[in-house]
């Protein structure tokens, strides 16, 4: 699925043969996602609409999977793979297209895969799913454990509307493999035990949260929060958890909590606190016709942590992953669109051409050009075949 690009491997100056061979892990419910694009307007009822364009690809937790193998992260996924078609497909998809580590997933017979379909219009998009908890590792003789099978809005970029998808599979394993990271999303109410042992094992845990409709929004309901290097809600979660009414304070207010603070800020771009130095960092979005939102956030979670893994400075972090967030929704759906190497260098190369380009906003992202191949494919890139039953 992924295309080819630049070998580039943004930890390797700081490897080393102890070093874990997981960069990494992270679980949750693996969709198959089928996107519509290219819609004048909301469907309307009683009505055939039809749309300019479709994509179809894994979806849910695989967005943030693919966004971080395709930045060169060795990424290791667990979750539930039905034994129907779109199963195959997904498994394939994310193991042999992007390079993604199965081995803690397994494939459940007789379940069938859940599925959303996206609907982008006018910027926005609306979204239907399905989809049920997979059974236990216990009923299946013979599989391996796998993360829980559940929906997690912040995680994942989709809502909810079957509520089985909500709940938590008790079968995930309680000793995920050893990796310089996990992403983690938080519930309130519930702790997941895998980010504690994760955290003991010296994983920096980098989560984000999701809405909290049971309206009490506090933090003290976020157990693994204790346990996270870095928490990434958007300005209103942010706000609502601080009970503040500005996102800059909710960052401030939360790097009391976490060592790292990064609130979301939509078309204003990020805003960053370090708990431990108390710098602050704001890098503004960078303005792109959008297609579709798919996933987005997801690939900027990517890119902050692959920039932190990287041990750039706060700022650098924050313009790398809008810069990645940006780049996604202007392709189709969630992990089709998550960009590469290739990608980030065509943009980079074809940005300097343009004579309209501020030299002084520019400067933002010079930090690139070690990084960088000096060569790179024209513009604009297609990332991949975005259907399911094309053979070669």
């Amino acid at each position: 699925m992924s295309t080819d690009t630049p070998g580039i491997d943004p930890l390797l100056a700081l490897r080393a043969p102890q070093d874990p061979a997981c960069d990494v892990f992270l679980t949750g419910t693996v969709f198959l996602d089928i996107i519509f694009t290219g819609l004048d307007s909301a469907p309307v009822r009683g009505t055939e609409s039809w749309a300019r364009g479709m994509g179809s690809s894994p979806g849910g937790v695989a967005n943030m999977a693919t966004a971080l193998a395709r930045l060169g992260l060795h990424t290791s996924l667990a979750a539930a793979f039905g034994d129907d078609h779109y199963g195959e497909y997904c498994w394939d998809a994310l193991e042999q297209g992007e390079g993604i580590d199965l081995s803690m997933s397994r494939t459940v017979p007789g379940w069938h895969s859940p599925v959303t379909v996206s609907m982008a219009y006018e910027g926005e998009r609306t979204m239907v799913s399905h989809g049920h908890e997979a059974p236990a590792p216990s009923a299946v003789p013979g599989k391996a454990a796998t993360g829980k099978a559940a929906t997690d809005q912040a995680a994942t970029g989709q809502s909810t509307t079957d509520q089985t998808t909500a709940a938590p599979n008790p079968a995930f394993p309680q000793c995920p493999p050893r990796a310089r990271a996990a992403i983690a999303s938080l519930v309130p109410g519930r702790s997941e035990p895998w980010v504690a042992t994760a955290a003991r094992h010296g994983a920096l845990i980098f989560a984000d949260v999701g809405w909290d409709e049971t309206g009490r929004w506090d933090l003290d309901a976020l157990p693994d929060l204790a346990h996270c290097e870095a928490f990434l809600p958007n300005a209103e979660e942010a706000m609502r958890y601080t009970r503040t009414d500005c996102p800059r304070a909710a960052a401030h207010a939360l790097a009391e909590r976490v060592p790292l603070a990064v609130v979301t800020l939509g078309a204003e771009g990020a805003y960053a606190v370090d708990g431990r130095t108390g710098a602050a960092a704001q890098v503004p979005a960078i303005e792109v016709e959008a297609l579709d939102p798919t996933g987005a956030g997801d690939v900027f979670v990517a890119g902050f942590v692959t920039g932190t893994l990287a041990d750039w400075p706060l700022a650098d972090r924050l313009a790398f992953a809008g810069l990645t967030a940006a780049l996604s929704v202007q392709e189709f759906g969630g992990s089709l669109s998550a960009p590469g190497w290739a990608e980030i260098a065509a943009w980079w190369q074809r940005i300097r051409t343009l004579d309209d380009q501020n030299p002084t906003a520019l400067e933002r992202y010079a930090f690139l050009e070690e990084l960088l191949p000096t060569t790179a494919r024209a513009w604009p890139l297609r990332r991949a075949v975005p259907t399911i039953g094309f053979r070669q």
